[in-house]
């Protein structure tokens, strides 16, 4: 029972930072039908921005959850601007062409940010701070679960739920529903289209620099090719859920954190990648278009 228990806190607390990260993926499709294959080093990125500023404060006399704060912040701010900017530079001069230039232009866009990293912090491994946050531990049926995986998985859930909130029940959510289904007839309808996508590579990216943060509090490391190994999860996480789905990137990303757990626990964690991506295959031969996807196309 306290494996089972063990595995679930485990697969829950990788499975959100899947979620954040997925949710920028499937945002940026369900409006633009793109896939942003640059939006796992923009979430890495986000790491190291607040790594930076977690060593260069350190000493200052301000309290570890002060400093995480701030890194907190810095981070959602310099990602949602960096989102911004590789919005308006590598894919609305492309809106126009065909679907593999944007692609080709994503791919650029992401090994760019991942050689900056390489080229601004240097190849090797960065160390997070171990002392930011309580060391404190609970034991339930004989697992342990940590602090930091209870704040990652409270702060998963809620800001899933506020993203959700805002897609659903804000007149702005409603503007970006509408550009998802159709950006023709929603600029006929007054909506102004190119502010929605900005606004989509704000929170999306926004959204992974937490991610990323999350990624480096939990390892307690950061290197310049971590974007690509967690892009591809949250990306296989958004197709498992529905790509264009908000709740499907949610539940997807939750799913695959399990995946990983239980297969790890209780089989070896040399296969639990191919064991959990031959489960996904099975499911997506049931669900072509994912578990909560629409044949129609995904929508936000």
């Amino acid at each position: 029972m306290g494996t089972f228990i063990q595995q679930v806190f485990n697969g829950l607390t990788v499975g959100g930072i899947y979620a954040l990260i997925a949710l920028g993926y499937t945002m940026v499709y369900g409006v633009m039908r793109l896939i942003n294959f640059a939006h796992g080093d923009l979430c890495i990125l986000g790491a190291f921005v607040g790594l930076t500023l977690l060593t260069g404060a350190a000493g200052s006399g301000h309290s570890g959850a002060v400093l995480l704060l701030a890194a907190f912040v810095l981070a959602v701010v310099v990602i949602a601007a960096a989102g911004v900017v590789l919005e308006l530079v590598a894919y609305r001069p492309l809106r126009k062409a065909d679907r593999l230039s944007a692609v080709v232009s994503a791919l650029g866009a992401s090994l760019l940010i991942e050689n900056s990293i390489m080229l601004i912090w240097g190849p090797d491994v960065h160390v997070f701070p171990g002392d930011l946050l309580p060391a404190t531990t609970w034991t339930v049926a004989g697992a342990s679960i940590t602090f930091v995986q209870v704040m990652i998985i409270l702060a998963s859930v809620l800001l899933m739920a506020a993203l959700y909130l805002f897609i659903h029940h804000t007149r702005f959510g409603t503007a970006i529903r509408a550009t998802a289904i159709d950006q023709d007839t929603a600029r006929l309808m007054g909506i102004k289209v190119n502010r929605v996508i900005l606004t989509v590579f704000v929170i999306g990216p926004a959204l992974g620099a937490i991610g990323g943060l999350f990624v480096g509090i939990y390892y307690r490391e950061a290197y310049f090719t971590m974007g690509w190994t967690y892009g591809l999860y949250a990306f296989i996480a958004a197709i498992l859920g529905g790509i264009g789905n908000i709740p499907g990137a949610m539940l997807g990303g939750v799913l695959l954190g399990l995946f990983n757990a239980f297969a790890a626990g209780y089989i070896s964690s040399s296969w639990q990648d191919a064991i959990t991506f031959a489960l996904l295959i099975a499911i997506l031969l049931v669900r072509p278009t994912g578990l909560l996807g629409e044949p129609d196309a995904g929508k936000v």
